[in-house]
């Protein structure tokens, strides 16, 4: 070595007279005298004539435990044939330290939150499975028909919870997706073979924050089970209950339709039933409005947030 900063003395705790004149890989107990090392110094600076944030990690004597990062340039001198190397060395200790307990720190969040999601999950199907068992075992027509239609309400919001599993608990949610989910629950449970009806989804593959979605999957579940319920009275061939999710940016629009009787049900626009609060405190709480008119045939509601025009054709 030709010199060293007074920085370098102090913190490896060695005098001028044990570095100067000495091979760097010679100093203090040869912990600088690493093969990886010395081919940069020896080979690849003088090819290359850099070394970057190459790091070593040793017991450096009266120093302790360290890690230490390293940049090398080549100094030329003008008007000479010699070069040297000028070698900076950053003790990044404390940061790798910080780094790794933030590394510890995420990783039991994460554990925490997998946990948190496993007892949410299971708790919401023990509450959907109550309410299952409640229904078939009450004798009243209309209170077994509360409890299906509340146990739907809970696996809307499961269905919600399973996908933030999935998505390793990013708080963005493929709503395509979720309503594919979502709508395949409602068809498997509450279409019977007596009345086949097709429960069609067509949505883009944009995303939305959970608690956007846990709204717009309950306002789903819903709309979907009144259409089921109530829009085919008679029976009719060919029934169909159209779902359409589509977006530009921040703005979407969800629609529920189908090809029933139309008004004549009462459906989303009846006054006093619980789904209809329930929807119309949804609609708000998403600053949406809605819309229900007749589809000619059938029921057609229209949820919008903020000013959207719909590329979606018409469903026949």
């Amino acid at each position: 070595m030709i010199a060293a900063s007074r920085s370098f003395y102090s913190a490896f705790k060695v005098s001028f007279q044990e570095t100067q004149g000495r091979l760097l890989y010679e100093l203090g107990n040869g912990q600088w005298d690493i093969p990886g090392l010395r081919l940069l110094l020896e080979k690849i600076i003088p090819e290359r004539g850099v070394m970057e944030d190459y790091e070593v990690e040793h017991e450096f004597p009266g120093v302790g435990h360290r890690t230490m990062r390293l940049n090398a340039r080549q100094v030329f001198y003008e008007g000479g044939a010699d070069t040297t190397i000028l070698l900076g060395i950053e003790d990044v200790t404390g940061r790798r330290a910080l780094e790794r307990e933030r590394e510890e720190l995420l990783r039991q969040k994460e554990i925490l939150l997998e946990e948190l999601q496993h007892r949410v999950a299971n708790s919401l199907q023990i509450i959907a499975s109550i309410l299952l068992m409640k229904a078939r075992a009450v004798s009243s027509e209309e209170t077994r028909s509360h409890l299906r239609d509340a146990h739907q309400r809970v696996m809307s919001v499961a269905a919600v919870q399973s996908h933030l599993h999935v998505s390793d608990g990013i708080d963005q949610i493929e709503v395509g997706s979720y309503l594919f989910k979502l709508c395949g629950s409602l068809a498997d449970s509450m279409i019977g073979e007596n009345q086949p009806i097709k429960l069609k989804v067509v949505a883009d593959n944009s995303r939305l924050g959970s608690t956007q979605v846990v709204s717009i999957g309950l306002i789903v579940t819903e709309l979907v089970i009144n259409a089921l319920k109530y829009a085919f009275p008679a029976g009719k061939a060919r029934a169909v209950v159209h779902v359409t999710y589509e977006s530009d940016g921040e703005d979407w629009r969800l629609v529920i339709s189908d090809n029933g009787v139309g008004k004549e049900y009462g459906g989303p626009a009846a006054k006093g039933g619980l789904g209809t609060v329930i929807v119309g405190a949804l609609v708000k709480q998403l600053e949406a409005r809605m819309e229900v008119r007749d589809a000619e045939p059938g029921l057609s509601v229209s949820i919008t947030r903020a000013s959207f025009t719909s590329r979606v054709p018409k469903a026949a």
